[in-house]
């Protein structure tokens, strides 16, 4: 099974960086924590000590249009939060 990884960067995945070393990734419901933990080591090339999931909930979604309400959900997707080593970064924008 192949598993997607994907950087989360927003303002609170910031300050858990800046404060506690630990990086944030969306990733495929599907993926164990030790999946991650071997594609986060393969990709960023750091020690990863610690991984911590939580499967984000789909939502309950609506809105009105010309042509009546619309309901539908959103997707339901699993978070990753991986502590790496003291000392070690990783760099996401160095592909850019």
């Amino acid at each position: 099974m192949e598993i997607s990884i994907k950087p989360i960067l927003t303002e609170k995945a910031t300050k858990l960086t800046e404060k506690l070393n630990r990086y944030t990734f969306a990733v495929s419901p599907k993926a164990d924590k030790g999946q991650i933990k071997a594609l986060v080591e393969a990709l960023y090339g750091v020690k990863v000590l610690k991984v911590n999931t939580a499967v984000m909930r789909a939502k309950n979604k609506s809105r009105w249009t010309k042509s009546g309400l619309l309901r539908g959900k959103t997707a339901q997707w699993k978070k990753a939060y991986v502590t790496v080593g003291e000392g070690e970064t990783i760099d996401f924008y160095s592909n850019i």
